[in-house]
């Protein structure tokens, strides 16, 4: 069919050459025109060419004998109600006194049989005319003005090819391609049918609408079905939707070749089948689908067929009912069916057309009976005839024919400016000598009217109408027959959103069921997966796959999966982020709640023991012990076992600036107070040995040594403070699904810094405490001081690693462990043995038994 068009493209360039030079060749090149199967003379003359008859004969080819020329048969009664609604308008506009007034409209009809070929020599003989004599005649005018037709796309093109050299303007009432609406090819050519552009783009949204992403195509393989089926692919694509399939067919193919497509629909998964079809195409396919007992699709078809009312009958209503498409706006048009049931043989017994037209309804013949066929009367009645011919309920495409006509007599009206000559209007037209094309064209382009319906016609730069569509299903009235329920419309004219208007709930689905069918080539993704791609096959085809942790999908099908912000976390089911739980050693679980009791009772027993100190402060043991020092020393036992309740509880920034440096205040107090002790009591007793002559420690430097210590460590706090202070931080980074909120120490050097610092004065107090080792054991208080020290060395140095190593909360909880740990180890080893003494053994606490081992005989 595309080489037959080049080659007609080829033939009109030739008949473009021999146009200005001269007609008489062009007429020789046309032959013999035909007589026009519906005739009327007028003052201007629309030609028509509509599929009249629908069936091609198949000559047989031969290598010896010329093919025999196409034969078309079968009339095809929806078509012929086509013409007779372009004779109607024109008798319409006949009998009006507005348009075109004293103007006669006739008209020129002749079968273009739905081929490129005939379609071809229609537009022939509607250029060159004829003559009833059938003498060729060619005059430097064509025999038509304007063209109504054709109601296919190739043929519309196959015609225009030749139209469009002498500028002749053609209206079509059902071509539909796209590739019509290019004004540079075709600059005469007008519709009053939308284009595919939008039909295809509005099918696609369709089924995108019911969730079908998994879908067969079937298309004519024409201009129309081919330009249709690739813009509704490419919309299809966008919208997310796969097509399994895409075949063409065509009325004039080879049966193994529709055998072929219906076996591939049928194995095909897709439970929904687009049908961008012709009805010749549409007809054949049907036929086979039904021997091959082809059932259980869910049709969407286009506005050639989706209201074509003789395919809906009881033999395909089994695979077409719940069918869905777009149709074009049904209409009234008064008068119409009087006019249509007025039709005779009687009218021109000369007409072949109108015996065909009569024995076709009736299945009758006015030829003597054949083959037990009824013999004509004449007297058989149209008005009880049912068929398409005989059916105005859904005039869709005839309403389109009616518009082309007074379309054209609109443009002509304001071509010869009627009823505008003189002041008085005098309803009369002035009527050029000569007609250019051109003119027509220019006018076609403005018109812009209503019709009585209250439709408004006119065309847009492309020459093409608003489109307009309504959404039809094919269901069961009460009594059993298919009917056209119009379920929705389509407006390609408003903003996305609002283009569609549809019930659903009225739509009834294949199968005559009201459960909407599923097409997808894998099941949907519930939230919480996201669909992976399966190699080799279409994007529609995936496997679910669970989102990971911390991402979610909270949508079904979804392409993937979305990670969670830094504080939230996916839920059981990966479908919605949660806030992360924050973690930190609060006062309320079972680990605070321990820690905080031992904290207390550590501050407790310290304040009992410097209650019992207090007590017997005036006792020689006390007073021995360096009573100030000891006092100071509990005092700082109770903070330190006080400090560790900071390090419980929510961080905040005061806490984190409080908790660091008050341990390392605190443990710097209580260390450099355990130092002073040691220094007085290494002194003090080597002062007392006769060889020895050093003073005692005044109490004014143990003062100054204690507090110039503490100051150190108070000084690296400060600064510390000041220019890196600790501060609360989400430490999301360790735990994926938890928060762990935690204290940052601002300066790790900082905070080693104090820990080295007290670790230093620790080091100091043992080395002077094991150089007095071997001091009178009745009061030996640096032995103490040694083991003392060794528990609290001992206790830091196992907390390093396992500070350093613990996970979240149990840092702070080791931290804490470490600080009870020593300051219950200072607190045992240095006041339990002089507590046992004072409470225990009050005779041993005499200045007697204290310097006991001094006043013994020295023994050389």
């Amino acid at each position: 069919m595309h080489g037959y068009i080049s080659g007609i493209s080829f033939f009109v360039v030739i008949l473009g050459a021999f146009e200005v030079e001269d007609d008489s060749v062009f007429c020789e090149m046309l032959g013999s025109p035909e007589l026009p199967l519906l005739f009327k003379k007028g003052d201007i003359t629309i030609g028509g060419a509509f599929s009249i008859y629908s069936q091609i004969s198949k000559s047989s080819l031969s290598m010896t004998e010329p093919p025999e020329p196409l034969k078309c048969s079968r009339i095809n009664l929806r078509e012929f109600r086509f013409a007779q609604a372009m004779m109607f308008a024109i008798e319409e506009i006949n009998n009006s006194s507005t348009l075109l007034p004293n103007v006669t409209v006739g008209y020129k009809i002749f079968d273009s049989c739905g081929s490129t070929l005939p379609s071809t020599h229609a537009v022939m003989d509607l250029i060159n005319g004829q003559k009833q004599n059938l003498v060729k005649t060619c005059n430097s005018q064509t025999s038509v003005h304007v063209i109504i037709g054709a109601s296919e796309s190739s043929s519309t093109i196959a015609m225009l090819q030749i139209s469009g050299i002498f500028q002749i303007p053609m209206i079509s009432h059902f071509a539909t391609c796209a590739c019509l609406s290019n004004r540079n090819e075709y600059p005469t050519f007008f519709r009053t049918i939308p284009s595919d552009y939008y039909q295809s783009r509005a099918l696609a949204k369709l089924v995108k609408h019911f969730g079908w992403t998994w879908v067969g195509a079937v298309r004519s393989d024409n201009d129309y079905g081919n330009n249709g089926m690739a813009t509704f692919i490419t919309a299809a694509s966008q919208e997310g939707i796969c097509v399994e399939y895409s075949e063409a067919i065509s009325r004039t193919g080879s049966t193994e070749q529709l055998e072929r497509v219906v076996r591939v629909i049928q194995r095909g998964t897709a439970r929904v089948l687009v049908a961008f079809l012709a009805q010749g195409e549409m007809d054949v396919l049907l036929e086979e689908a039904l021997r091959q007992n082809l059932t259980g699709l869910q049709w969407v078809g286009s506005e050639s067929w989706i209201t074509s009312s003789h395919l809906a009958n009881t033999r395909f209503s089994g695979i077409l009912t719940g069918s869905l498409g777009f149709a074009i706006k049904k209409a009234k048009i008064k008068g119409l069916q009087e006019f249509l049931l007025q039709v005779h043989p009687n009218q021109d017994p000369q007409n072949n057309l109108l015996r065909e037209f009569w024995e076709t309804t009736f299945g009758c013949s006015f030829q003597s009976r054949l083959h037990g066929t009824e013999q004509c009367s004449g007297f058989e009645r149209l008005q009880d005839a049912n068929n398409v011919y005989t059916d105005v309920s859904e005039l869709r495409i005839s309403n389109n024919v009616y518009k082309a006509v007074h379309a054209v007599a609109h443009a002509m009206h304001s071509m010869f400016k009627c009823g505008q000559s003189g002041e008085a209007v005098n309803h009369s037209c002035t009527l050029m000598d000569h007609l250019e094309p051109r003119q027509v064209v220019k006018h076609l382009q403005d018109v812009n009217f209503p019709l009585q319906s209250g439709e408004r016609v006119y065309f847009d730069k492309n020459g093409d109408p608003a489109a307009t569509y309504e959404l039809v299903n094919w269901q069961r009235n009460p009594a059993g027959e298919i009917v056209f329920m119009t379920v929705g419309s389509y407006d390609a004219s408003l903003p996305n959103g609002k283009q569609f208007t549809m019930n659903v709930m009225n739509i009834t689905w294949a199968g005559e069921s009201w459960e909407r069918p599923l097409s997808v080539c894998s099941e949907r993704c519930l939230p919480g997966f996201r669909q992976a791609m399966i190699k080799g096959k279409p994007l529609c085809c995936f496997s679910c796959v669970a989102c990971a942790v911390g991402e979610i999908s909270n949508s079904s099908n979804s392409a993937e999966c979305s990670r969670c912000l830094l504080d939230f976390w996916s839920n059981d089911d990966h479908s919605k982020c949660v806030p992360k739980v924050i973690e930190f050693l609060s006062y309320g679980e079972t680990m605070g709640a321990l820690l905080t009791a031992f904290s207390l009772l550590g501050a407790t027993l310290t304040l009992v023991v410097f209650f019992v100190f207090f007590r017997f402060r005036h006792t020689p043991l006390v007073k021995a012990s360096n009573s100030e020092l000891s006092f100071l020393l509990l005092f700082s036992l109770i903070l330190c076992f006080l400090c560790s309740l900071t390090f419980i509880g929510q961080p905040t920034e005061w806490s984190c600036m409080l908790r660091h440096t008050a341990f390392g205040i605190t443990f710097a107090l209580c260390i450099s107070c355990i130092l002073a002790k040691t220094i007085t009591v290494v002194v003090a007793f080597k002062a007392n040995r006769p060889a020895n002559t050093v003073p005692q420690c005044s109490a004014s430097l143990q003062r100054t040594s204690v507090l110039g210590c503490t100051l150190v460590q108070v000084l690296v706090c400060v600064l510390w403070l000041v220019f890196a202070p600790p501060f609360p931080h989400k430490n999301a980074a360790h735990a994926t699904e938890i928060i762990i909120l935690e204290c940052d120490l601002g300066s790790p050097v900082a905070f080693w810094v104090v820990l080295g610092y007290i670790g230093l004065l620790a080091v100091l107090c043992f080395i002077l405490a094991f150089l007095a080792r071997k001091l009178p054991d009745n009061f030996n208080e640096a032995k103490f001081i040694t083991f003392s020290m060794l528990i609290f060395s001992a206790v830091w140095t196992t907390f390093i690693p396992a500070y350093v190593s613990s996970p979240g909360k149990f840092t702070v909880a080791v931290e804490i462990f470490a600080i009870l740990a020593s300051s219950f180890g200072l607190l045992f080893s240095i006041f339990a043995p002089k507590c046992y003494i004072l409470l225990l053994k009050p005779e041993k606490n005499t200045k007697k038994h204290m310097m006991g081992r001094n006043s013994r005989p020295h023994i050389q």
